[in-house]
């Protein structure tokens, strides 16, 4: 048995409803579970999961605690090519460079 979530053709959320062949959720569900685990697992804030996974904010971006410093190191997200500081996965440093640094 796999560690990894697999499709099942119901929505993950625990709603019941059918969904796509591939999909984990049904339109939007994927916030209300996101919700619902917070709730139930972090008094329903992203700063206390992150908290409870050792991140924080830190006066220096590049400071071990940095949660988005993290992604970067572990391969995950980019840094922006021009440099301006800002981070995310691949699609979200195309679309910040096309708006942000037209040349």
């Amino acid at each position: 048995m796999s560690d990894t979530a697999q499709p099942t053709g119901r929505c993950y959320c625990g709603c019941g409803k059918e969904i796509g062949y591939g999909r984990y959720f049904a339109a939007g569900h994927d916030k209300t579970a996101e919700a619902a685990f917070l709730a139930i697992h972090h008094d329903g804030t992203v700063a206390q999961m992150l908290h409870a996974h050792g991140y924080r904010p830190v006066a220096d971006r590049n400071a071990e605690g940095s949660v988005t410093k993290a992604a970067v190191d572990k391969g995950l997200w980019l840094e922006c090519p021009r440099g301006c500081g800002y981070r995310g996965a691949r699609e979200s440093i195309n679309n910040h460079v096309n708006r942000h640094h037209r040349d």
